[in-house]
């Protein structure tokens, strides 16, 4: 989507970036130029991704282990970055994670487990970051993967639309105190893209996938490429002036479920004679 080079002397910090769409993004910024540092709790898979991608692309991808629960590791983890690369141009909070439960099922440890990785995680990352940049005096893209279900909540995924909701108000607000510091500050809200690691917790059986498709307008699902080339366009040079904002990616998902009527999409050419019929003769 971009041109060869949009990311030539760029360094991109992807948490989670060792597999699904992480990895996906992580390819796409390297293709373009970029420096990566992926960091995730599992370092083999960690490495093993770095090496891929850096045979692939020819672009230097550094593997870092990182608990992002943990501010201190956190801070560990931006200290050997800095040595490695120095500071970040690009920070892309990816890290998540999500289990379907009935909420009267939850325990206290299920929710702090996802609240910890998405909300907390993300600020942790997010903060340590931007105070470095800011006393660096370098600004920064910010971008974070949420959900279209952070906007409307969910059931049955309550931890996980409590904590994306919560990044969605603390990106818009840093959007507003940071721009100062010439940080940017967006966020993408996907809606069903089919990763290996998401689906297997979240869709065991298939039956969600065949829902899902059922209800979005363009008749598919997403796939991670896509997600990726906005990505790449949100944190590079042509977005610039963009900040603040939150995108749904979601082939219409969302605003399918929302209207009242969308259902009449099953109706019919015949039915709507019939129905349009009964509707002239009504006063």
């Amino acid at each position: 989507m971009l041109p060869t080079g949009s990311f030539s002397n760029k360094v991109a910090f992807i948490t989670g970036g060792g597999t699904g769409l992480g990895r996906v993004m992580t390819s796409t910024l390297s293709q373009l130029g970029a420096q990566c540092v992926i960091t995730s709790r599992k370092l083999d898979v960690l490495q093993q991704t770095a090496e891929e991608i850096s045979s692939q692309t020819g672009n230097k991808v550094h593997a870092l282990q990182c608990d992002v629960r943990d501010p201190q590791a956190v801070s560990r983890c931006v200290d050997e970055m800095e040595k490695l690369t120095g500071l970040p141009d690009v920070i892309i909070n990816n890290a998540a994670g999500n289990f379907i439960c009935p909420s009267e099922r939850l325990s206290p440890n299920a929710w702090k487990s996802i609240t910890d990785i998405v909300l907390n995680g993300t600020a942790f990352v997010t903060l340590e970051l931007g105070k470095r940049l800011i006393q660096g005096q370098k600004g920064a893209s910010f971008l974070a993967i949420g959900t279209i279900y952070a906007e409307s909540g969910s059931g049955f995924v309550v931890p996980s639309a409590s904590a994306k909701a919560g990044v969605e108000a603390m990106y818009k607000s840093l959007a507003a105190e940071w721009g100062r510091y010439g940080h940017r500050f967006n966020i993408i809200h996907p809606g069903p893209i089919k990763t290996k690691g998401a689906f297997s917790r979240l869709d065991p059986t298939g039956a969600f996938e065949k829902g899902a498709i059922g209800r979005i307008p363009t008749g598919r699902l997403g796939t991670p490429k896509e997600l990726a080339n906005l990505a790449a366009y949100l944190c590079s040079g042509y977005a610039n002036w963009m900040s603040g904002a939150v995108i749904r990616f979601d082939g219409g998902e969302f605003v399918f479920m929302a209207g009242e009527f969308n259902e009449l999409h099953k109706v019919s050419p015949d039915q709507w004679k019939i129905m349009e019929a009964m509707i002239r003769k009504t006063k």
